[in-house]
């Protein structure tokens, strides 16, 4: 093993951000292409930065929040949080009770960490499911968790969606959808309703996930739960502050789902460009990804003996595309228990500076690095700590 807890993740992360950082002062920020699709941003203008203060700016930012926030994800008020996983921990401490049971149920398991985490936290018992012939709810169900779309793009069906909805509605259970990235890929690409418009009690989006707003969390629904939820986040300083509210409101006012339109389909000739030396590499709806099981297959297919775990093998492949490539993908720079999954988002801002034949060398290249590496504990190690 050359990963063996949550703390050599996060010392994973501070490598590779050690190394972007030496990349953007030595070399420049053009020479780093981030294709995560969670490269966020704060776009303010001038006259937004002398309004960055506690209180004068919480107060327009805010008020403006409503309006965009609202237009955004359907609901009578909004709320900002630090984070999506912020924004699910609050809910969770204000509507669910020690010895009570959470219920997730998304397109293909596991969950998000924050949502097992944050049950844990209040003592309630945490079922997940992907399939509606097991999911079930019960006497002590005091919250279900939808996934419109989990972090490699996969996406929940309208069908089950409405599904969902109606038992827990039949049964009083309240809903809550989190909707990272959903809130648009869903909408936009598959043309699905806002998931308040399909009856959810509350919705959560990432700012960050397929726009150019900063990491944090905006929530919505009626106007008695959002209330509840904002004082737990109050109490437990889970709110967004000044800045991140200016940047959400710049980003949801300058949003564009035709840049989302022009990914979709824009993958075609990469994944059949890809598919020649790697069969294992996915479409999304925006881009390409290379799961961890499938990165170990095509190993395996080539008569490797690989000691490590699928996690480890991408988490290194993934390195190794940052360090020889400058492509940012998830495995390399995201946080503890974060998906492995190597994806590459085309609806990124900096795709538009790549161009298919540099994706597809890059890919080659660092499969035969990988591949010279791979069963070298030491230089893997070197590669993820150094």
């Amino acid at each position: 093993m050359i990963i063996f807890s949550p703390n050599d993740e996060m010392k994973r992360r501070e490598a590779a951000l050690k190394f972007i950082s030496f990349q953007v002062k030595h070399v420049g920020r053009s020479n780093l292409y981030d294709l995560t699709g969670l490269s966020g941003g704060f776009p303010l203008e001038r006259e937004d930065l002398d309004l960055l203060e506690t209180y004068a700016g919480s107060a327009i930012f805010d008020e403006a929040l409503q309006k965009v926030g609202k237009e955004h994800l359907g609901g009578d008020k909004v709320l900002a949080l630090n984070r999506t996983s912020a924004a699910v921990l609050a809910t969770i401490l204000a509507l669910v009770k020690p010895g009570e049971e959470i219920i997730h149920f998304l397109p293909h398991l596991p969950s998000h960490p924050s949502i097992p985490h944050s049950a844990k936290l209040v003592g309630a018992s945490y079922q997940e499911y992907d399939s509606l012939d097991e999911f079930q709810i019960t006497d002590r169900t005091s919250l279900v968790v939808i996934t419109g779309s989990t972090m490699d793009h996969q996406v929940l069906s309208i069908q089950d969606f409405q599904t969902i909805i109606g038992l827990c509605q039949s049964s009083q259970v309240k809903v809550l959808v989190d909707d990272a990235s959903g809130a648009r890929l869903r909408t936009i690409i598959y043309g699905q309703p806002r998931a308040l418009d399909m009856g959810a009690d509350l919705v959560v989006t990432s700012t960050e996930k397929l726009m150019d707003g900063p990491r944090g969390g905006l929530m919505s629904g009626n106007v008695q739960l959002i209330d509840r939820i904002k004082a737990k986040a109050l109490q437990f300083g889970l709110e967004a502050q000044t800045p991140l509210l200016a940047g959400m409101v710049k980003a949801l006012i300058n949003f564009d789902p035709e840049r989302i339109l022009k990914a979709f389909g824009k993958n075609k000739t990469l994944y059949r460009d890809l598919r020649v030396f790697l069969p294992g590499i996915q479409q999304t709806p925006t881009g390409i990804l290379l799961s961890p099981e499938s990165l170990l297959l095509e190993l395996s297919n080539k008569d490797f003996n690989v000691s490590i775990s699928a996690r480890e093998a991408a988490t290194v492949f993934a390195m190794i595309l940052l360090k020889e490539h400058h492509i940012i993908t998830i495995p390399a720079v995201g946080m503890p228990g974060v998906s492995a999954t190597i994806r590459m988002d085309l609806a990124s801002k900096d795709a538009a500076n790549l161009d298919d034949e540099y994706l597809i060398n890059a890919f080659m290249e660092t499969l035969s690095q990988f591949q010279e590496i791979i069963n070298d504990v030491e230089s893997c190690r070197k590669l993820l700590y150094a």
